[in-house]
């Protein structure tokens, strides 16, 4: 059967040099953004375009989650296509196009084992676009470990990263460590050349040890203020160091839990959008039911381990945080919406195809009503989730 162009018409549209209250978006027959502009101007006109009107309904660039573990019941961990289509279905339902599948602290053998597993099925999802890995830990600080596993901490290795990355096929594109432990630089470095995010997560680091893994090429952080030393007046910490370091973008968990909505007001007045990147961290659970599952606790959004001793992750989805952030921070919409599109996608190296809604990338994108509710999700240019 021909595939045909296809005319989004009627639409506001959400594009990189701001919004546009009457435009149209062509998506052609690859699933790839065509052109976009607004009614009134110069457009495309073919008699085999098919037109789709969205009746004045807001169309954003897809959402992109680049620290998520799982969510609707489905685990990265699980280390099957049930886990991982799963998972990319759930949060395609709640706004994401593309995520990165993010590990924890485990054991050795089973990094390898996600690891080949999570890079077989690129490509094959039936929901969000898995588009590579963000690996957490286990070169994390064990004073700062939160959830993640203690028996399983490991001193940063090369050797070891090497292996992380063929069992990957290098699909890993973002590496969540702590900079300062014994052998931290030399990874720090030793990933930065090969083109891969090293982001400061579970750290303990001081402002200047953090200045010496800048200089040796960490440009992230990981879910901001959690995880790591905490900003003090006589030692910023690696919380200060992301907060004054202008090569440093900041992971946020924009769920009022992880992070105050006051500070999230200032991270994003200190920062700026463009050097801030929302994450969900969700976790398996993250869409079920209050409850008790395994060694944790969900209970009115707000994942714990059962004995109460650390947050373990959110239940947190992509279009819920964008909302609350512009709810915490009372900026447009616009204003915000690079921190969840264009900035991941820009720490993830997908920028030449995703995070914006310009001509050549794929068209992913979302339908939302003046309330920021989902009503469609398509990834390259194809519904992946339709509000009955």
């Amino acid at each position: 059967m021909e595939t045909k162009q296809t005319m989004f018409d009627h639409a506001k549209l959400y594009l990189p040099e701001g919004p546009v209250d009457d435009g149209w978006m062509l998506v052609d027959e690859n699933g790839r953004i065509a052109a976009a502009g607004a009614n009134g101007e110069a457009r495309p006109e073919d008699t085999t375009i098919v037109t789709v009107d969205c009746g004045g309904r807001g169309l954003l660039p897809g959402l992109i989650d680049v620290h998520v573990h799982g969510g609707g019941g489905y685990d990265v961990l699980g280390e099957s296509f049930e886990h991982l289509d799963g998972m990319s279905r759930f949060h395609a339902a709640h706004g994401t196009t593309t995520f990165l599948a993010t590990t924890s602290t485990t054991n050795h053998e089973t990094i390898l084992r996600v690891l080949d597993s999570v890079s077989s099925m690129m490509g094959e999802l039936g929901g969000a676009d898995l588009a590579g890995i963000h690996l957490e830990g286990p070169f994390i600080d064990a004073v700062r470990r939160g959830a993640q596993s203690l028996e399983h901490i490991q001193p940063p290795s090369v050797d070891k990263m090497k292996a992380y990355l063929e069992a990957s096929r290098n699909s890993i594109r973002i590496v969540s460590m702590a900079p300062e432990r014994e052998g931290g630089l030399e990874l720090v470095s030793f990933l930065a050349g090969r083109g891969i995010t090293v982001s400061a997560g579970h750290t303990n680091a001081t402002l200047e040890q953090m200045k010496a893994a800048v200089s040796a090429g960490v440009r992230h952080t990981t879910h901001h203020f959690n995880g790591m030393s905490p900003l003090h007046h006589r030692e910023p910490g690696a919380a200060g160091a992301g907060m004054v370091l202008p090569e440093l973008t900041t992971e946020l968990i924009c769920d009022g839990i992880h992070v105050h909505p006051e500070v999230v007001k200032l991270l994003f007045a200190v920062k700026g959008p463009a050097s801030v990147c929302m994450i969900t961290d969700a976790v398996f659970c993250a869409g079920l039911p209050d409850g008790e599952y395994g060694s944790v606790t969900l209970k009115e959004g707000q994942v714990l381990l059962s004995d109460g001793t650390s947050l373990a992750g959110s239940g947190l989805t992509t279009l819920a945080a964008l909302r609350n952030a512009v709810k915490f921070t009372g900026l447009p919409l616009e204003r915000i919406l690079p921190s969840i599109t264009s900035v991941p996608a820009r720490q993830a190296g997908l920028s030449d195809r995703k995070g914006s809604l310009s001509a050549g990338k794929d068209a992913d994108f979302l339908v939302v009503d003046e309330d920021l509710e989902l009503l469609a999700t398509y990834v390259r240019g194809k519904p992946v989730y339709q509000r009955q």
